[in-house]
């Protein structure tokens, strides 16, 4: 069995957190359902299975790729579960998002893909801000 050193383990652990409380923050200064605490966790969690992964390298009939395709399913309805519809409101849409994309950020932080890492958190967190304000415009348009 391949093995990651502690020291690739421990690094890929911490970007994922740091991109993980990157996103939360905003959602957090939001106040919305999922923060810091569980963008983080759901990071440095995506991070953990893809670096358990690499255990398996080289065994037959293994497809280490299939960890990451579970991942998206599996935090999908952890997303899941912060939506909530209110009569003709759905809320929380953005927030499962959120969640969603922290996954695969933890996902890039196990590759070693940093770049691309801090590219995409950077990218998240203005989809949320600049749109998050466009939402609000428009909708205070709306209902004036």
């Amino acid at each position: 069995m391949n093995e990651i050193s502690h020291m690739d383990f421990l690094i890929s652990l911490l970007a994922a957190m740091v991109a993980g409380v990157v996103i939360g923050i905003e959602r957090q200064m939001k106040s919305k359902n999922a923060g810091l605490k569980t963008n983080a966790l759901v990071a440095v969690g995506a991070a953990i299975f893809v670096n358990i992964s690499y255990s398996f390298i080289g065994i037959d009939n293994v497809d280490n790729s299939r960890i990451i395709s579970q991942i998206i399913v599996g935090v999908g309805f952890l997303g899941a579960g912060v939506i909530m519809k209110r009569k003709e409101h759905v809320s929380g849409l953005a927030t499962a998002a959120s969640i969603w994309c922290s996954a695969g950020l933890g996902c890039l932080a196990a590759l070693k893909m940093y770049v691309e890492l801090a590219t995409a958190t950077a990218l998240i967190v203005s989809i949320n801000l600049i749109f998050g304000f466009l939402n609000k415009y428009i909708y205070k348009k709306k209902n004036d």
